[in-house]
């Protein structure tokens, strides 16, 4: 919405970068209305409430057996209650109740997106694309109903078995291109829409490392694709695999907002020295068929990886 140039249809049309791929923007109205726990519908009084558990509400002689051997309380995903409202008294869960709020949020939603389109339909000359991407987590985890409403969501507005992925490319390249021109100017989900969640003094220390891992992975991808061999492309698509598990944005996420701070910086610093490690075996023309087989049974990320895609 504040590119540069603007794009001329705003979130409702793609745009394509300067470096090639297409930008589908992401819609701020219908995604608050199924993320947002404040304005949205999983903050529903009738829906289960995430954090009370039984770990933590029980007597804690009843959970001894139960907790670790510190006999630290821990979440243990059996919750007894609703979320009533936003204070601390809360009343016990009903599945009905959670059942019917998730039925007449989908209807809403639905019901929403549709005069959405006739407003857009009004106003354009384009066939409007409203996208709205969610963190799977937030269906079934943090939003113990989301899966039921997702559910529901498809089955009110007819939805079945259609691609929509498939479908963009027919979007941006069928007998009508809906695409506005060059977009020149990144941005984020993040806060403030820009990338400050993601670049911040606990976890700017990583850039280097993945960077540099970047471009060797394209060096030895190039090497490989010149003189192949077998053994060489297993070794290149767990490289493909460490470097992918090692760029995950959430570690970073992770870092900034101290959740999980110790365990996002032990994952960050396992992928980069096993990638480094390969990467050393591979320009040294060696093959380590232990450690490798270790690599791939601890994360097998994509088993048949394409890992020509960094030629």
């Amino acid at each position: 919405m504040f590119g540069s140039p603007r794009p001329r249809y705003a979130i409702y049309a793609p745009c394509f970068t300067g470096a090639g791929p297409a930008v589908f923007g992401r819609d701020r109205e219908s995604s608050r209305q199924v993320w947002s726990a404040q304005e949205g519908y999983p903050g529903d009084p009738a829906y289960r409430d995430f954090y009370r558990d039984a770990g933590h509400d029980l007597d804690i002689e009843y959970l001894r057996p139960f907790l670790p051997a510190d006999g630290h309380r821990k979440f243990t995903g059996i919750k007894y209650h609703r979320i009533t409202g936003r204070t601390p008294h809360k009343e016990y869960y009903v599945p009905g109740w959670a059942h019917g709020a998730a039925d007449h949020h989908a209807g809403d939603f639905v019901s929403n997106r549709v005069k959405q389109f006739s407003h857009l339909l009004d106003v354009t000359n384009i066939d409007p694309i409203i996208l709205s991407p969610f963190d799977a987590e937030l269906f079934g985890h943090w939003w113990y109903e989301g899966p039921i409403f997702f559910e529901l969501r498809h089955t009110k507005s007819g939805l079945r078995s259609k691609s929509l992925p498939a479908h963009y490319p027919e979007y941006l390249f069928g007998e009508t291109r809906h695409s506005t021109g060059d977009f020149s100017s990144p941005s984020s989900w993040g806060n403030k829409g820009f990338w400050e969640v993601w670049l911040d003094q606990p976890n700017a220390w990583i850039y280097p490392h993945l960077h540099a891992a970047a471009r060797r992975m394209t060096e030895m991808a190039r090497v490989v694709a010149n003189a192949p061999m077998q053994w060489k492309e297993r070794v290149l698509r767990q490289m493909a695999r460490e470097l992918l598990l090692a760029q995950a944005s959430d570690w970073a996420f992770l870092m900034k907002t101290g959740t999980a701070k110790d365990y996002a910086t032990k994952r960050t610093r396992d992928h980069i020295l096993r990638f480094t490690r390969l990467y050393d075996l591979l320009r040294g023309d060696i093959l380590d068929d232990e450690f490798l087989t270790v690599c791939e049974s601890r994360d097998n990320l994509f088993p048949n990886l394409n890992w020509k895609y960094y030629v």
